[in-house]
Parts: C-alpha cells; sequence; structure tokens
C-alpha cells in the first residue's frame, strides 16, 4: 500500500484556493503526497504576483493546471459564467490527467480527490474511476448545513423552490443553533440562478464521504452535530505566508504598523470578492478620515476601474495607509490592530477570531450575514454596521461604531477568550487534528 496521495481542486477564487492549500500543507506534514489542480488563468495569476508556486515542489505539493475554457479577456468575476465554463470544460480533461498522474508514479496512484463547491464534478468522475472523495467546505459550517437542509426548509414553508423567503420570520435549523432571517440563508444577495446551481451541487457532494470543515466544535457546535458527514478539521492556519495570492501583497505596511502605537489602528479589508459601490466608497473614505486614528485600508487594484474617481476631494487620507493587498494574517496579529472592518467572508472570520480582534462588521452577500450574526449575536466579539433609508453605511455611523467597539472592554476580552479556544483548539491533541487523523487513516 503506497502513501495517500490527495488530488486536491479548489474553485479558483482565494476564498477557496487558500484553504486549500492550507488543508494540503496539513496533509504533506502527515506524510501525504498532494498533486494541486490550479485552473491555468489563476495559476499564471498566482505566480505572477509573486507566489512562486512552483518552488514548492519540496514540500511535497506538486501542481497541474487544466484550462478553464475561457478567454484569457473574459470577466472572471462574473462566476456565473466561469461556473458555466469550468463545468463544460474542465470534466472531459480530467481522467486523462488523473491517467498520467498515475502513469508518473504507479506505487502512488491518486487515493482521494478533496474538492470545494462548485468542483463537484470532480467527485463524479473519481467515483466513476473508483477514487474516494471529499469536500472541504470553505465556508461556515452553519452555511454548509443550510444548503444540506434546502429540501427541508422548502417542506417547512421557510423558502419555496426557487430559495426565496415565504415569510420575514426567524427560524432555527436545529435546537442547538441560533435563530436565523431567512433573507440571511447563504445564497441570499446571490443572482438567483445560483439557488439551482447549489441545490444541485449538494446532490453531487453527498459523493464525498466526508464534508471537511474549516472550523471547530468551539464556533459551531449546533451546525456540526446536523450530519455525521461534517468533519471540523480548522482553524486551517498552517503557513504564514500567502502563496496563493491573486495580487501582490504590500508588505511596507508592516514597517508602517510597527511605527503605531499598540491597539491604534483601524484595519479595514473586503477581501478578494465584494465591490463596494462609489457612493458608498466615497462615505467609507470620509468615514476613516473623521476616525481621529490611524487606518490601513486595503482597496483591491482590480477595482480601481470601478472606483478610481471615487475618492471624494474633501477626502484627505493623513492618518491612513491604502494599500492594494496584504497579507492578512500577520496584519491581524500585529499589535498595533485595534479592530478590523470586515466584510466577514469566513477565512477573514477565522484569521480575525484567531488573532483576538474585535470586528465591525460589514457583509456583502453569501454566508458573510449568517457569519455576522456568529460574530455579534452568538460569540459577541463585535459589532454591526446599520445602513440608513437609501442603504448607506454613513461616515457619522462608522465613526460612532469604531468608538463604541474601542470603548467596549467585554468585546475585547470576549475576542481574547475565543482566541484562546480556538488556536488552543488547533493544538496538538485536540479534536481537530483527531479528525484530520481520523481523515487520512480513511484514506490510506
Amino acid at each position: 500500500m503506497g502513501i495517500p496521495h490527495f488530488l486536491v481542486i479548489p474553485y479558483p477564487v482565494l476564498g477557496h484556493v487558500n484553504p486549500l492549500m492550507q488543508l494540503s500543507e496539513a496533509l504533506t506534514k502527515h506524510g501525504c503526497k498532494i498533486t494541486f489542480l490550479n485552473t491555468e488563468f489563476s495559476h499564471k495569476r498566482a505566480n505572477n504576483a509573486g507566489a512562486g508556486l512552483d518552488n514548492l515542489k519540496e514540500s511535497g505539493i506538486k501542481f497541474v493546471t487544466l484550462p478553464d475554457g475561457l478567454e484569457p479577456e473574459d470577466d472572471r468575476s462574473d462566476h456565473e459564467k466561469v461556473i458555466l465554463s469550468i463545468q463544460s470544460n474542465m470534466p472531459s480533461l480530467l481522467p486523462k490527467l488523473i491517467e498520467d498522474i498515475n502513469a508518473l508514479d504507479a506505487e502512488n496512484s491518486i487515493t482521494c480527490i478533496v474538492a470545494t463547491m462548485n468542483m463537484g464534478w470532480a467527485l463524479e468522475i473519481g467515483h466513476k474511476l473508483g477514487i474516494e472523495g471529499a469536500l472541504l467546505w470553505t465556508a461556515s459550517a452553519t452555511s454548509l448545513a443550510a444548503c444540506y437542509c434546502i429540501p427541508r426548509l422548502i417542506d417547512d414553508g421557510i423558502i419555496d423552490s426557487e430559495g426565496v423567503a415565504t415569510k420575514k420570520q426567524e427560524f432555527q435549523l436545529s435546537l442547538n443553533m441560533p435563530m436565523m432571517d431567512p433573507a440571511d440563508l447563504p445564497w441570499g444577495g446571490l443572482r438567483k440562478v445560483f439557488f439551482p446551481q447549489i441545490v444541485k451541487e449538494m446532490k453531487i457532494l453527498e459523493l464525498g464521504e466526508w464534508w471537511l470543515c474549516n472550523t471547530t466544535c468551539d464556533l459551531e457546535p449546533g451546525a456540526l452535530a446536523i450530519s455525521p458527514r461534517f468533519l471540523p478539521i480548522g482553524p486551517l492556519m498552517e503557513s504564514d505566508t500567502n502563496k496563493n495570492s491573486f495580487w501582490e501583497e504590500d508588505i511596507t505596511c508592516l514597517d508602517w504598523l510597527d511605527q503605531q502605537p499598540p491597539q491604534s489602528v483601524v484595519y479595514v479589508s473586503f477581501g478578494s470578492l465584494a465591490i463596494v459601490e462609489p457612493n458608498q466608497f466615497k462615505e467609507l473614505a470620509l468615514g476613516l478620515d473623521l476616525l481621529n486614528m490611524p487606518f490601513l485600508w486595503v482597496v483591491r487594484s482590480d477595482n480601481n476601474n470601478k472606483v478610481n474617481s471615487a475618492y471624494p476631494d474633501e477626502f484627505h487620507g493623513s492618518k491612513g495607509k491604502i494599500v492594494n493587498w496584504v497579507p492578512q494574517r500577520k496584519i491581524l496579529n500585529h499589535p498595533a490592530i485595534a479592530c478590523f472592518i470586515s466584510h466577514c467572508g469566513w477565512n477573514s472570520t477565522i484569521e480575525g477570531v484567531c488573532s483576538g480582534i474585535p470586528f465591525l462588521c460589514w457583509p456583502f452577500f453569501s454566508d458573510q450575514f449568517v457569519n455576522r450574526s456568529y460574530i455579534c449575536d452568538v460569540w459577541k466579539v463585535g459589532l454591526k454596521l446599520d445602513k440608513d433609508g437609501n442603504g448607506l453605511i454613513l461616515k457619522g455611523e462608522i465613526r460612532k461604531k469604531v468608538d463604541q467597539l474601542l470603548g467596549n472592554e467585554d468585546i475585547k476580552a470576549r475576542s481574547l477568550k475565543l482566541k484562546e479556544l480556538t488556536v488552543n483548539n488547533s493544538v496538538n491533541g485536540d479534536q481537530s487534528s483527531k479528525n484530520l487523523e481520523k481523515f487520512i487513516n480513511w484514506a490510506k
């Protein structure tokens, strides 16, 4: 019997690629072999951003690529287009790729395929070839539980067959889970086409024996109890460097942070997908100016064409530093950071929790609303930013909430306590590492 050999296949967005990279590094530490399948476009993009992926061979991770079926100039922020293109192009190419990989080392042929959401087709192909499969769910276990419970939510009349909430009243997925607003379900805020895609995907994903979750029993106990398939293996925090960034990281911000007093800087980042509309961008800029403290604000360059002109004339930003992309875990663990204005994506949520930093929550779509309710109502380590009648978060609201958050010693204390609970969970001998070993032994 050879060593376990995992073929790992992320959907090509950072929020999927990075956790799968962290899992891959954890698996190589257990002596497993990893073949990491990127799309040609995203592999090239990461290498251009200085990721140096091809130097990772020594670590036991080998990269392979397949085309996503789109042209280089196509808009890859149109996820409907990307998903359809991948699903109509990559499946026919995968069997040959698997054959080629196995031909190179027949002793250690692929034993298991691990895919993320939208890439379930790979588990189908593996199934036909007699290769075991698993899902790495990169959002919260609660959002997985919600997707898993879709048939029940329809039967109970909470949503209709198109995923639309039928009434306003809150509900619980299970008794020991927080109340949820139907509007905050993970497909909320996404275009209608995504709901049938989620339903179809969840069916295919049942081919995966395990649904690995980047979470811990302490963070989401109720959600994890919903299905025996849910296996918490988080927080996935292997490497400190981000080998898979799509943008070049600006590391000058670390030197800048070194010059700021402890707990004095407001850090603002909305992840790799969210787009801030021009009017909202202006309010945010003016709100940061109003703060009597330094700020570090990530404004992605791919957005610049959309928001280039949007810095208002009266914005001076003299107390702040605006950057294109940062090594976020290093930033959040820097002693100068006071709080995190976040879109509440799950990776950012986990990184913030593991750094003991209080949150100001500004969700945009998908599971970010559910994550906000955990941050504010369940763990109580943050506050939410409220919109005005026109759906804008105003500059005065930003200033008011930053003051409230930083004046709240209870939230700070709970943030540090939750950090201790979560980080300790990733030290050997805890439940998550036992689960990871259970998974590896199964793959063997």
